[in-house]
């Protein structure tokens, strides 16, 4: 059915359709990346009890609840790629939209030119003419549409992506130092056979390792450069204020792009705090 819907896009649409389909794959994978390490990550805890080894032990489990956590990072990433993925959708709905317009006029335009081949006298050419100019009106307005909710679109598209890889990534980082802590706690001097091992001494500084990283995590803030957004005075029929509410009849003021149709008051501002 996917393939179907595909096919059944119109030709204006096709390429972002495709965009979109294949960054539905992409948030899927990184779904299973997350399960998957927040399974192994079971599994290593596991494995440390299993091992009868009391230091090794601590320290694996406290690996794994570090390494469940990158794991719940991979699906928040994911649900964030889903956000993102959305105003894409808001393009490629102006796209359909837009479409109509444009077959309409050449459709005509294509009359025409048959018409004065075949018919050069026909009374059917100056109506038809008439109606080229209609269309060729209201494709001029619509395209002007697409073209500016599309630079918008696409600028707060991916600065939601940019600032969920940031996101992501600096999540990652403190949790990847503070695995590194933990792994100072194991003391991995070499034994000789009799030797016994002595007692782990660090529990309590492994506890710790956990509660800061808890803590930075609950701390952590973005620091992004905003992406400016001088579409921000767009009016509500996707044009400049000065193009004036005449303009508005001509344009497609039933495309729906997602929260907002044309016809709406788009709600843009600076897209850069307050992302995800």
């Amino acid at each position: 059915m996917a393939s179907l819907r595909g096919m059944q896009q119109p030709q204006l649409s096709k390429k972002l359709f495709k965009i979109i389909k294949s960054e539905n794959h992409a948030i899927g994978a990184y779904e299973s990346a997350g399960r998957e390490r927040i399974s192994i990550a079971s599994q290593l805890s596991d494995w440390g009890e299993g091992t009868g080894d009391e230091s090794i032990s601590d320290v694996s489990d406290k690996l794994g609840v570090l390494l469940s956590e990158l794991g719940e990072q991979e699906d928040g990433f994911a649900q964030n790629l889903e956000d993102y993925r959305g105003v894409l959708k808001q393009i490629r709905n102006m796209e359909q939209s837009v479409q109509p317009s444009r077959d309409s006029k050449q459709k005509i335009a294509d009359e025409i030119a048959k018409l004065k081949y075949k018919e050069p006298e026909s009374a059917k050419i100056p109506v038809l003419e008439q109606e080229l100019v209609r269309a060729e009106a209201q494709n001029l307005v619509a395209e002007a549409q697409l073209t500016n909710i599309t630079r918008q679109k696409l600028k707060e598209a991916y600065s939601l992506h940019f600032a969920a890889v940031i996101e992501r990534a600096e999540k990652q980082i403190i949790l990847a130092r503070h695995g590194r802590r933990l792994l100072n706690l194991l003391d991995d001097t070499p034994v000789v056979p009799g030797d016994v091992r002595p007692a782990f001494e660090h529990a309590a500084q492994a506890r710790q390792v956990l509660n800061d990283a808890e803590e930075d995590l609950r701390d952590w803030q973005p620091n992004l450069e905003d992406v400016m957004m001088q579409s921000a005075g767009m009016g509500s029929n996707m044009m400049p204020p000065e193009a004036g509410a005449g303009m508005r009849a001509g344009g497609v003021a039933g495309a729906d792009v997602g929260h907002t149709q044309v016809g709406e008051t788009a709600p843009v501002t600076s897209v850069g705090e307050n992302e995800r």
